[in-house]
This record gives structure tokens, sequence and C-alpha cells, in this order.
């Protein structure tokens, strides 16, 4: 795969392409933006440019050093390999001294949430030090290449603390070596961190294009293929991954949530509501405030008087619209900052259930009826 058939956010391909064109390449990258949308991709893509036998500024994808890269294209295999060979009981100490790393050729190394176990994982991946102390040791090396690159994904999961480990590579930067982080947002990550990188931030692609990518990529049935490209919200890979069906559910349970909060009745459906939703699994709870995000963000425009608001779920608007005249952006603005604070609680392992049940409770006194 080369840098040309990288779909969407040319900018940032073409500035890629122009640092290594001119050997001017930065030691640390970051990448934004939400999931699925192509961080992780670009910059495999980037660290195959970087060394590729042929090319200068773009990967072939013929060269043995491309062809081993390119297995990087795939963590998953590579994250499953790594775990058994770790072993499935691995205590706290094994975790760290025998650090989860992805490598497919000896300068390119990829580092994800460690889930500790392969069966039974975790509730919340996360960075681990043993991780970045490696990447500390290793950053130093000379390349056997051209350049070492290091793709440090979900680096919004790093403790702060932790964090700091990691920020002493950046400020002795090795020569030969780029470092690319990636995370949601730069307001994730410690600002020390954000401050040395060179920032990019992902922009969500049409969603023509994802429906593109779709009918290329999957074996979807055109209705399936429309539905998950409208609540992908311009992320390919996320529309490629997600079960649109469920995700659809999941969105309207949501929904049914913030409605009931805002008639400020029928309090027991809403908590019988919000235990269906902290019962799923399938998704961790930052996956599932971020569905309520999306909701807030669709009713913040349909409140805030905008002309064609290009709604994120588009396929609840007459729900969306019927729950805006129940409220104003003021109720809106006090639901994004009760999420924000759940957000904040659910690094510190907050009850998921009674934390939605706080935030309906604080929205529905807060009633204001346009009818």
């Amino acid at each position: 795969m080369a840098f040309s058939e990288f779909l969407g956010n040319p900018q940032i391909v073409a500035a890629l392409r122009g640092a290594l064109r001119v050997g001017r390449v930065p030691h640390a990258f970051l990448f934004t933006g939400p999931r699925g949308v192509g961080k992780y991709t670009l910059a495999r893509l980037f660290a195959q440019a970087a060394n590729c036998e042929r090319l200068n500024d773009d990967a072939c994808g013929e060269c043995h050093t491309c062809q081993r890269i390119a297995l990087l294209a795939e963590p998953q295999r590579l994250m499953e390999q790594g775990l058994a060979e770790r072993g499935e009981g691995a205590d706290a100490a094994t975790v760290e001294r025998v650090p989860l790393i992805l490598q497919s050729h000896p300068d390119v190394w990829a580092l994800v949430p460690d889930p500790v176990r392969l069966k039974s994982p975790v509730a919340r991946p996360m960075l681990r030090i043993g991780q970045l102390r490696a990447v500390q040791r290793a950053a130093y090396f000379q390349p056997m290449g051209r350049r070492r690159v290091f793709i440090i994904d979900g680096a919004e999961t790093m403790r702060w603390d932790v964090a700091n480990v990691f920020l002493k590579i950046l400020e002795e930067p090795p020569s030969s070596a780029t470092l690319i982080l990636t995370a949601p947002s730069p307001y994730s990550l410690l600002p020390t961190i954000v401050s040395r990188c060179l920032q990019f931030h992902f922009a969500p692609l049409p969603a023509a294009e994802v429906e593109s990518i779709l009918k290329e990529k999957s074996d979807l049935a055109p209705a399936a293929i429309r539905l998950a490209a409208q609540l992908s919200e311009g992320s390919p890979g996320y529309a490629l991954e997600m079960d649109a069906e469920k995700e659809s559910l999941r969105r309207r349970n949501g929904l049914k949530i913030l409605e009931r909060a805002a008639r400020g009745e029928e309090f027991g459906q809403v908590f019988a509501q919000t235990n269906i939703i902290s019962k799923d699994r399938e998704i961790s709870f930052e996956e599932q405030l971020s569905v309520f995000y999306s909701l807030l963000s669709d009713l913040l425009e349909l409140t805030s008087g905008i002309d064609s608001p290009q709604l994120r779920n588009a396929p609840l608007c007459k729900e969306l619209a019927s729950v805006a005249r129940r409220i104003d952006a003021g109720w809106v603005m006090r639901g994004l900052r009760g999420l924000d604070q759940l957000a904040a609680g659910a690094r510190r392992n907050l009850n998921r259930q009674l934390g939605l049940d706080a935030l309906a409770a604080e929205l529905a006194p807060s009633l204001i009826s346009r009818e």
C-alpha cells in the first residue's frame, strides 16, 4: 500500500511525503482524531516509506522491507502471538519484564495498549511502563535501514506518571528515529508531551467516501453499508469493524435515556435502561460515553438554530428533533459537562450504572418545554 492509496486527509499525506523527500523528518509526530479514521494506518505507511529500499518519499510495497513492515497492518495477529508467548497467567512483574511489542522488522516497532491476557483481557488495556522503557532503550540504536520508527498507538492510555518516562525520550530525541503517537485528542496527553510533537489532526471522511471503502472491502448489503457509513461518523476503520445493527440499538437506547431525563419522569424506566447499557461488555465504558457525546452533539446543533445541521446520527433525526423541542442549548451543555465528569471518573473505576443514573437525575430538573 502506497501513500496514494490512503483515503482522506491529503494535506497530512503531502506533509509527510515532503518531510521524507527533503530529509527533514521530525523526531516525533502526534496524530489525533477519531478512532478508525486512519491514524495507525498512516503511521505504518510512513514507517514503510521511511525505510523503502526503492523510493525516497513513498513505499513501493514490493521490496523486502516494505513487505515486512506491512505485516503490522494486522496488529491483532501479532498481539495474540505476543500474549501467547508471554503466557496467559502472567503476573504484574512478568507483564512489565516481557513487554508487549509488535515487531515485524528490526527498525519498526508498534506499541498498543496491553490487555495483559488473551482469553480474559483486562477491562481497560493501557500502555505500560515496561513497553515505554523498552522504547527508551531501543530508540538510540542505529537503524539497520534508513530510520527507526516507533508507533505508540493509544497514547492516551498512558498513566501520567508513566508518561514521564516517555517524556525523557522526547527531551533528548535520537537523531535517527521517529516516534509517532496516536490519540483521540491532544488534551488526553500531558501538555509537555504534546508540545514536543509535530501535530496532525485527522478529519473524518465524507459519508460517500466511507461507503466506497465499505463497498470495496466488505461484503455487506447496500442497506447495511449505508447504515454503517452513517453511524461511523467519517471513520472507515470503525465502519468496517462495527456491527451496524448493534451500534444503532446502542444509540437508540442512549437517546431513550436522554429523552426520559428531559421529560423528568419515568425514572424506573431510565434506571432500567442504564442497567442495560452498563451490562454491555462488548464495548468499553469510554466507547459507551462516546455514544452519548455523539447524541448530545447532534442535540446541540438542533437547539442552536444552525441551518442544515450535519447530524452524526442521521437515522435518528426524527427522534432527535422530538427531544430537541423539549430542551435548550444550556441543557445540552450541562449534559456535556456531566459526561466529562463521567469520563474522568471512568479512570478511577467509577460504577457505570450509578454514573449514568446520576447524569440522568441531574438533567431532569432542568426541564424546559417549548411546547
